[in-house]
């Protein structure tokens, strides 16, 4: 039977929604699951005390080292990172980070198929960055490096050679060129930013909105797509995060109103850059594979498919009940890592027997 450990920075699994729904999902695939955290791994004895759910209740359990982890976050301390390294060197992992926006930006453009797909981007590590792109394209978008859900997003329109309008989380203000420029400093002495073209994508209502690809690896090792849905900002807002305000739709009706005939030829498009897309983003990694993938996409008044972002761990919206899929692919997946790298193991083992009979060594 396949043992599966979830590893969480958490130390309660009820304070993770989805913990309760991999482990459902992991009994009634015939597999076994456990919830841990990095300070209950005892390296010594190679032992885990993790957490089994039964009637209702976690329960502990000392548990041996997992034939696969789910590693569904990120470590708290300089501690839970090296105990996370130590595991991902002897059992593998179901998902890998991807990185933060710029250095995924510089691998999809190195790698060349999509490139395409790319807004034109600078990192900014000066102020006459910002103004050089600003000349090239008038309305530009500054973003952190690091940032997530829409978060410290500032859009710039150029109104003249000393007039700029900017909007803030939706608080729009006029800028002198100086005033500007001291902004825009101030922020990236904060944190890392890179600024990069608007691409407007707006509704006929005027509300700026995004695509969201799920897509997951399935129990084959293949992607395999868990949901594409829009992501609708208010109006006003420059940015579509259901976290900062948005909304979605259900996806058919929604490309009906906005395409009209076009619709299901655009459905299609979207599933088939979802899947080839994935598939390429697996290859500009040495030695990493992943598990899940949520690939932000626009489509311009031109009907041009403009790639915004990839993230790693992405979520998904409660109406499209999508939690047990979700949980489904993982499990499955997580099941194929483990009987694959079982089997490549043993492979190993037999090749290393076979060299040591050879060498005379036996």
């Amino acid at each position: 039977m396949t043992l599966i450990g979830m590893l969480h920075h958490r130390k309660d699994p009820q304070k993770v929604n989805k913990a309760y729904a991999y482990s459902v999902v992991a009994k009634a695939e015939g597999m076994e699951f456990f919830y841990f955290t990095p300070g209950k791994v005892d390296i010594e004895k190679e032992t885990i005390i993790g957490k089994y759910y039964e009637n209702g209740v976690w329960m502990n359990k000392e548990y041996p080292y997992p034939d696969v982890i789910y590693n569904s976050s990120y470590p708290l301390n300089e501690k839970a990172e090296k105990i996370i390294d130590y595991l991902s060197e002897r059992i593998p992992f179901t998902s890998h980070s991807i990185g933060d926006k710029l250095s995924v930006y510089k691998r999809i453009k190195k790698g060349k198929e999509f490139k395409q797909y790319l807004i034109p981007a600078l990192e900014l590590t000066n102020v006459e960055k910002l103004l050089d792109m600003i000349n090239l394209y008038p309305k530009v978008i500054m973003k952190p490096v690091f940032g997530h859900q829409g978060e410290g997003i500032l859009f710039i329109e150029k109104e003249d050679d000393e007039k700029f309008k900017i909007n803030e989380a939706g608080k729009i203000s006029i800028y002198k060129k100086q005033e500007l420029l001291d902004l825009a400093l101030l922020k990236i002495q904060e944190q890392e930013y890179l600024v990069q073209r608007f691409i407007s994508c707006q509704l006929k209502s005027g509300h700026v909105y995004d695509f969201r690809l799920h897509v997951q690896k399935n129990g084959e090792g293949r992607w395999v797509i868990t949901s594409i849905y829009p992501r609708i900002g208010p109006l006003k807002s420059i940015t579509s995060n259901l976290s900062s305000g948005g909304y979605t739709a259900y996806t058919n009706h929604f490309l009906q109103k906005e395409f009209n005939d076009d619709w299901f030829n655009v459905k299609k498009t979207l599933e088939h850059f979802s899947l080839s897309f994935a598939t390429h983003f697996d290859t500009l990694y040495d030695g990493v594979s992943f598990d899940e993938l949520g690939i932000d996409v626009g489509i311009d008044e031109n009907q041009r498919l403009w790639l915004f972002e990839v993230n790693w761990r992405p979520g998904v919206p409660v109406i499209f009940n999508c939690e047990l899929d979700v949980a489904r692919n993982t499990i499955h997946y997580a099941k194929y890592l483990a009987i694959n790298n079982k089997k490549f193991s043993s492979e190993d083992s037999q090749r290393n027997n076979k060299k040591i009979h050879d060498d005379g060594l036996t």
